[in-house]
């Protein structure tokens, strides 16, 4: 293709895909693509095709424009157009050469992903050339060997390339920095030039590389350090645009993590992006060259001497330890079994993952095969890595355990799925994958804002740029952005073989530390633990028995420094570390404080571990916060260690069937007899997870192991439950065992404190600003902590930006345990650049508030940083001193927060501070009874008590807006509108939103209860009116049904999930997650209970009339429709009427469901054992509390005990009933305080107290009868009451019953019941009795108490013998009380009868 003059190897692409002149008309741009051509060529021959195709002439450019290589326009478009450098390499990668580029059109940049905007302004640009004299063109450094300059030339190796392309200077960009920069900068850039002469004279000539393998390498090493940072739409620029260079004065090469790139062969050639190479702010290229060139290192070891140290200074930033990486990446291709015993040094690295091209590397002989001999890697495809960061972190356990990726196949595997694949198939098949899996690893929220190591190891030659593992590096590049670039600096090392790098590696910190882990094991025995297996416990954090030993020479300066270090971070605030017990160990004159709980928790755990017959024992621990129970349970841990196995579990969230199957194994690791585990869970929210763990470690040993429960005494676990309290006391007394500490020191500890203090001031120099330990000394002293925070505070300025941050901490930290906001994400707050790793850098743009601040390290998501206020206790009482002192509310501080758009964008670290602003807003704080919670979280609590609902509705509706695919917001409003506002609209309208967002058993279960609420309301203001609206029972019914409607899906939801799914901070209704369990059972039967106390007072249903109440129940059986239920014929009975018709069917089948709801739930509270113990204790009280009265009103309805008359009727029956009813309504007096039916609690008092005297008159020695005195108050009480005008008789007849005076007594208001029980009989009862002699049921005694009271069938037991009717002749006219028995028996009571009265006269 002369015509053309495109590179020979694109020449022979057409020729390989037999492309003739007839196919070559009708080609596209994507055709020529498709053939792996580069987009340069691709649209010069496009371009060509069209000139010929259609006769056009192409545009004319300079001739110079046309003879620039791919370079030369690299660099005319950073030098003059001033495009982006991320342009100017695109170009450069897909060959575009002057003479490509003058063939450019709009779209064929667009299709370079070049934007508009510059696609236009480089075309403008290029015409212009023909205007313009030719412009200068100045080489841009960079650290690979500079490519063939002629396209037109056949394509030679690249080792030739190598071995023959000059060295190019420095720009002009480069020579003004050098001027800025001074005489350092120029010195070194006089190196640059220097090294790369002698690397053109000294290059080796092209050889067999592949008969060449040698241990012996150059490392070839970039620094590149990064800035870039955005803060509200301003991006500032690189470093070489800015004014001062006072930072680059104190880089070395060792401020940052790197990537470190390692290569056995000369034969890789380095794209020319390489010079502008960098990931991200907080990863940086490295690059380390193996060559094999002895005449070069004979040369080199003259100039370089000691290469250990600095390799190990690239590896450590300048430390000593690889601690400084938090993730480190390694991507690898085909190894060799030599070379793999020299990769030893990977087994100790904190390894991410491994993308790894070498097919055979999980076979006999190959890498991954060697790691996982020793450690634990999970094998991985790229696929795998998509889809949702979360998911894909979680499903593959990510952080935890190292991941192995491969990348081109795996030939311990059978399939086509699993082989090797050459360039073009890969590109096809699997390219875009790895490209995902890049793209995935950095994403900032997969690395986070760490240090992390991304190292290429290339272990076999490269011989092409057509290789995976070059565009796995471009990859790579994609990623990168040009503003984020700001220097390159260069270095080398020379003369390490591999086995030395592998040496120098194991040697580092902390890796130096005692070369086993040693547990302690039968027998007073000690066993090691091995790496792997400490891998597969991702969910324990194990303390060994030889923990911290051997790191440090004891009283080396080392040691000295990071004892002072640890000490000073804990008594400042900070979390306490095993390293600090063990200081405290090795000097036995300054222990760690033993508080007064210490021997007691000790002792408690050893007992249990000696005479407990269980295999699993919970002890929990309540504490107040920051009062120092963790410190406690850590300290009695510590000093178990070489007794039993003891490990911290990591992660609460994680499922309790994993915790004890991991704890199992630690309990059977190297040993066949098991040995007993201390395992401590620190903090949990409640204490039913340890409880379940409890359950599933015994089910655990049985299904995985060979261990008899029974015999093996050994076979113990001891959870230590670390519970956070603010009742530690209170939620003592209701677990045991248990222990406690609280936020009160005793006289003993207020001593060792002291003492303590001494011992700090003798090592440290104002140990009085160890703020969290004074706060403990001084016994929590309130005064104390606020002279600290005043003082602190007083030049509080919340217009600033430090000011607002810290508030926002103090908010934090006062209403969420364990929480933090991220460095990074208070480094982006406060507008710093990211420059350097300083580890203060952030507190120090905290000032003056930074005295009160603390840097934690958070293990989650990986591992970051995080910035807390020292103590709760100090961010409490900010937030007191901003109300006292500033004006500032914790509204205003809420609102400010939910305001700020910066902390609510995608990241996992501002996932976890949203999480914590969530769990702000709606965790509630459990009761003091245990059962229940508070229905709000302390904050909106706070705000509404201050600022009632306008303030809280605005800060739910702000965050709603924030929160947008959380029900939890929504669903807490609805929560407060309907329970402190009663606004049930409006909170429907957010409790459907709620579910509209998340359908699941809570939410729907709100919409519920926000029914429930709304009728119950209706209800009781119903009760109190005295006249009914029929159009207000169709609303109760519409309400009633809505409600059940939704606690039945409810229900289902329940019913259906498996496992309720977990959704963070989403526990915000009067139930923990995974515990819903019966709640939409309860709830119907609340609500049915609710109808048929409204259908009961509609007065065709009136309970107080025997034959309604009848038809009531009847029309409730579906005995009978409303229809033919009798009622007086009126307008209003007739429109309720039509509204029962309208809901008959609904209103018949509650009888029915409540039956079979109380079936149900008597069977689950019998049979299951439910998740949440307080929870169900909450929920089978509800149930139950229905169910009796439920059962005991049916039992007295079908007893006919429910009204008066029906109880004096069980004067002739047997005992057992009478005294079962009595019972009933025993319980119902104690559930008074839950029914509001004012009416119906006297009706069942009066009933109650007459029940109580017939069951004394037919068994007087049963347990259920009450004391006369009792009776007497609990009559005159009702009596209050009711007043004198009570429509039925029967409080007054009791009172006649109960309090008539005897002989000797005189009671003036006996006349007064006699009255009133006169006027209501006339009243009521008068149309009844006409023409009718009433029956004495009850006779006044001799004896005293209800001895005094006599029943008709006790007198007519005297007369066993006579016949029934002559009996009955002599009650009929009176001559039965001329018998001498009942003259006896009867107490006499003189009078007269004037006008129909009977007038009885005291005989005193």
């Amino acid at each position: 293709m002369t015509e053309v003059k495109v590179h020979k190897t694109c020449a022979d692409r057409f020729v390989e895909e037999e492309v003739s002149g007839d196919s070559l008309v009708a080609f596209k741009k994507t055709d020529i693509l498709d053939l792996g051509i580069k987009h340069g060529p691709a649209v010069k021959i496009i371009s060509y095709l069209e000139s010929l195709r259609d006769g056009l002439q192409r545009d004319q450019f300079p001739a110079y424009v046309e003879n620039w290589t791919k370079e030369q326009v690299h660099q005319w478009l950073l030098q003059h157009v001033n495009a982006y450098s991320k342009y100017a390499i695109r170009l450069q990668e897909e060959d575009v050469s002057g003479d490509c580029l003058v063939c450019f059109k709009k779209q064929d940049l667009l299709d370079l992903e070049v934007k508009s905007g510059p696609a236009v302004k480089i075309l403008s640009n290029l015409r212009q050339l023909s205007k313009d004299q030719e412009p200068t063109l100045q080489p841009i450094p960079h650290n690979e060997q500079k490519e063939a300059p002629n396209p037109i030339q056949p394509e030679v190796s690249v080792a030739q390339t190598v071995a023959s392309d000059p060295a190019e200077p420095f720009n002009t960009t480069e020579v003004q920095a050098d001027k800025m920069l001074g005489k350092k900068s120029g010195k070194a850039q006089q190196q640059f030039k220097k090294a790369s002469e002698e690397k053109k004279s000294d290059e080796p000539k092209p050889q067999n590389f592949k008969a060449r393998r040698k241990e012996t390498m150059v490392v070839n090493c970039l620094h590149c350090f990064t800035h870039s940072y955005t803060l509200q739409g301003l991006t500032l620029k690189p470093f070489s645009h800015m004014h001062s260079y006072k930072y680059l004065d104190n880089f070395n090469v060792y401020f940052i993590s790197c990537t470190l790139l390692l290569i056995s062969s000369v034969l890789l050639v380095l794209p020319k992006a390489l010079t502008l190479s960098v990931l991200f702010s907080h990863i940086t290229f490295i690059f380390v060259i193996l060559r094999f060139s002895q005449h070069l290192l004979s040369r080199d070891k003259k100039k370089e001497a000691n290469q250990g140290d600095k390799l190990k200074n690239l590896l450590t930033c300048g430390g000593n330890s690889l601690d400084n990486y938090d993730n480190m990446i390694i991507v690898v291709n085909k190894s060799s079994p030599e070379q793999v015993q020299y990769l030893k040094f990977l087994n100790k690295l904190k390894l991410f993952c491994v993308l790894d091209f070498d097919p055979d590397s999980n076979t006999q002989v190959g890498l991954c095969h060697s790691y996982r001999e020793s450690r634990w890697a999970n094998l991985h495809t790229p696929s795998q890595y998509q889809g949702q960061i979360d998911s894909v972190i979680k499903n593959l356990n990510l952080y935890k355990q190292t991941s192995w990726v491969f990348c081109n196949g795996r030939h311990d595997l059978e399939g086509d799925s699993n082989k090797e694949l050459n360039y073009w198939n890969w590109v096809r098949k699997s390219c875009s994958d790895v490209e995902q899996l890049v793209s995935f690893i950095c994403n900032p929220e997969v690395l986070l804002h760490g240090r992390s190591l991304i190292m290429f190891l290339l272990l076999s030659p490269v011989d092409s740029e057509k290789d995976p593992i070059f565009e796995t590096y471009r990859a790579f590049m994609k990623k990168t952005e040009e503003e984020m670039i700001i220097h390159i600096c260069e270095s080398q090392i020379y003369e390490l073989s591999l086995s030395e790098v592998n040496g120098t590696v194991l040697a580092l910190r902390p890796f130096s530390e005692s070369s086993e882990r040693l547990l302690p094991s039968s027998d007073s025995s000690f066993v090691v633990l091995k790496n792997k297996d400490e891998d597969l416990l991702t969910a324990l954090d194990i303390l060994c028995l030889n923990q911290c030993e051997n790191i440090y020479e004891d009283n080396s300066p080392e040691f000295n420094d990071k004892r002072t270090k640890v000490e000073e971070e804990f008594y400042r605030g900070g979390k306490v570390k095993w390293w600090n017990f063990f200081f405290c160990d090795k000097d036995k004159q300054r222990p760690f404080i033993k508080r007064d709980k210490y021997e007691n928790l000790k002792r408690m755990i050893r007992s249990e571990l000696r005479e407990s017959k269980e295999m699993c024992v919970l002890l929990n621990l309540f504490h107040n916060p920051g009062c120092g129970g963790t410190t406690l349970a850590m300290h009695v841990m510590w000093d178990l260690r070489k007794e039993i196995r003891c490990a911290v579990l990591k992660d609460n969230s994680l499922p309790m069937t994993e915790v004890a199957v991991q704890v199992v194994k630690l309990m059977k690791l190297e040993n066949e007899k098991p040995c007993q585990v201390l395992l401590l869970i620190d903090d949990s929210k409640e204490t039913e997870n340890p409880y379940e763990i409890c359950n599933c470690i015994p089910q655990t040993v049985e299904s995985y192991s060979n261990i008899n429960v029974d015999k093996a005494q050994s076979c113990k676990v001891i959870i230590l439950n670390c519970v956070r309290s603010q009742n530690p006391k209170d939620s003592y007394r209701r677990h045991n065992p248990s222990q406690y500490i609280t936020a009160s020191l005793s006289p003993e500890e207020q001593n060792e404190f002291e003492k303590k203090l001494n011992e700090l001031r003798e090592t440290h120099d104002t140990p009085e600003n160890f703020y969290s330990f004074m706060i403990m000394k001084s016994n929590f002293d309130k005064k104390y902590i606020d002279d600290l925070v005043h003082n602190t505070l007083e030049n509080f300025d919340f217009s600033s930006k430090n000011a607002k941050l810290f508030s926002f901490l103090a908010l934090l930290n006062t209403y969420v345990t364990e929480s933090e906001i991220s460095r990074s994400l208070c480094e982006d707050f406060l507008g710093m650049k990211r420059i350097r790793w300083q580890e203060e850098s952030a507190l120090d743009r905290m000032e003056p508030f930074s005295n009160l601040l603390i840097i934690d390290r958070v293990e989650e998501w990986g591992v970051y940083e995080g910035i807390r206020i020292l103590h709760s206790s100090i961010a409490s009482a900010c937030l007191e001193e901003f109300e006292r002192s500033h004006s500032l509310k914790v509204s205003d501080i809420t609102i400010e927060v939910l305001h700020c758009d910066l902390f609510f964008s995608i990241a996992v670290v501002k996932k976890r501070f949203m999480d914590s602003i969530q769990q702000m807003l709606i965790a509630r704080q459990q009761k003091k009874d245990g059962v229940v919670r508070e229905p709000f979280s302390p904050l909106i609590d706070k705000i509404h008590s201050e600022q009632g609902r306008q303030t809280v509705q605005q800060i739910f509706v702000k965050a709603s807006s924030r929160f947008e695919k959380s029900a939890s917001i929504p669903q807490a409003l609805a929560r407060y509108l309907y329970i402190k506002e009663h606004d049930f609209p409006e909170a429907l309208k957010w409790a459907e939103k709620a579910k509209n967002i998340k359908a699941n058993p809570y939410t729907f279960d709100t919409i519920g209860q926000i029914h429930k609420s709304n009728l119950r309301s209706n209800n009781d203001r119903g009760k109190q009116e005295t006249s009914c609206n029929p159009e207000d029972l169709n609303t109760n019914i519409k309400i009633a049904s809505n409600a059940i409607t939704a606690f039945k899906k409810a229900q289902e939801l329940a019913n259906s999930e498996e496992e309720p799914e977990e959704e963070a901070v989403d526990e915000s209704d009067d139930y923990p997650r995974k515990s819903y369990n019966v709640k939409g059972y309860v709830g119907v039967l609340e609500i049915a209970f609710l109808v048929f106390e409204i259908l009961s007072r509609l007065p065709f249903f009136d309970q107080r009339d025997p034959m309604k109440k009848t038809y009531f129940q009847s029309f409730l059986k579906k005995a009978i429709p409303i229809t033919s239920v009798y009622k007086e014929d009126n307008e209003r009975n007739n429109i309720y009427e039509e509204i029962i018709k309208e809901h008959e069917r609904f209103l018949q089948n509650l009888k029915t469901e409540v039956k079979e709801t109380f079936e149900l739930l008597d069977c689950f509270f019998t049979y299951i054992k439910g998740r949440n113990s307080e929870f169900q204790t909450k929920n089978h009280s509800i149930a139950c509390d229905l169910f009796k009265r439920y059962e005991r009103r049916l039992f007295l309805e079908k007893n006919q005990a429910d009204t008066f008359a029906g109880i004096l009727q069980h004067l002739d029956k047997p005992a057992e009933e009478i005294e079962r009813i009595t019972e009933c309504y025993a319980y119902l007096q104690k559930q008074h305080h839950q029914l509001n039916d004012k009416k119906q609690k006297t009706k069942e008092t009066i009933n109650c107290i007459l029940s109580n005297i017939v069951l004394y008159l037919l068994k007087p020695n049963s347990k259920h009868v009450k004391s006369i005195d009792s009776l007497s108050d609990l009559l005159s009480t009702t009596l209050q009451d009711v007043g004198l005008r009570y429509p039925f008789p029967d409080p007054y007849y009791l009172a006649l019953l109960l309090f008539w005076p005897r002989t000797t007594e005189e009671d003036t208001e006996i006349a007064t019941y006699v009255t009133a029980i006169r006027n209501s009989t006339r009243k009521y009862l008068t149309p009844l009795f006409q023409k009718r002699s009433t029956v004495a049921h009850l006779y006044l005694g001799k004896e005293k108490g209800l001895k005094r009271l006599v029943s008709k069938p006790q007198l007519d037991e005297n007369f066993k013998k006579m016949r029934r009717e002559t009996l009955a002749q002599l009650w009929r006219n009176g001559d039965i009380f001329k018998d001498k028995t009942i003259i006896n028996r009867l107490q006499r009571v003189r009078g007269s009868i004037e006008q129909g009265r009977c007038l009885p006269i005291m005989e005193n």
